[in-house]
């Protein structure tokens, strides 16, 4: 069975099951499918629980590539707001922890793969299309096996 693009680039963020069972509820795993069948009424509320969830995968991988503390606590911030029932209360959510974000980019010494990475969240953030979140997810899916995280292997040995 052929795996959506957004469900292959939550497995490839999230790729050890304590890390996928604490992050990625099967509401999160669902999430563009829900968006896809949404009441008109309802369809802003799904595309922010994708934007989340692709945002949410960004931040996993740039976490563990530079082992970023300022991405780990963005990635709770995400995995927070995932959790709330309507626009307003992520929004509500985001804003609270505003300063988490302006963290990421201040004093943020990142290699190329770090900047592609931040790259990709930022456009994730300006997305407000399925088109335009879609051209974001085959990016991330492209650059995600790519990037280099043997720095977490050597630390194992």
């Amino acid at each position: 069975m052929l795996v959506p693009p957004y469900q292959r680039l939550l497995q490839l963020a999230f790729p050890q099951p304590a890390d996928a069972t604490r992050y990625l509820s099967a509401t999160t795993l669902a999430a563009y499918r829900a968006f896809e069948q949404a009441d008109p009424a309802d369809i802003a509320f799904r595309f922010e629980r994708v934007r989340l969830g692709v945002a949410l995968a960004l931040m996993k991988l740039l976490s563990d590539l530079g082992d970023l503390e300022e991405a780990r606590t963005v990635l709770d911030v995400l995995h927070r707001a995932l959790k709330a029932p309507s626009v307003s209360a992520i929004d509500s959510t985001i804003q609270k922890d505003a300063a988490t974000f302006e963290r990421l980019y201040a004093d943020l010494y990142v290699n190329e793969e770090g900047e592609q990475l931040l790259h990709l969240f930022e456009r994730t953030l300006d997305a407000d299309s399925q088109p335009l979140m879609d051209d974001v997810i085959r990016e991330a899916l492209r650059l995600a096996p790519t990037l280099d995280f043997s720095h977490l292997t050597e630390e194992d040995e």
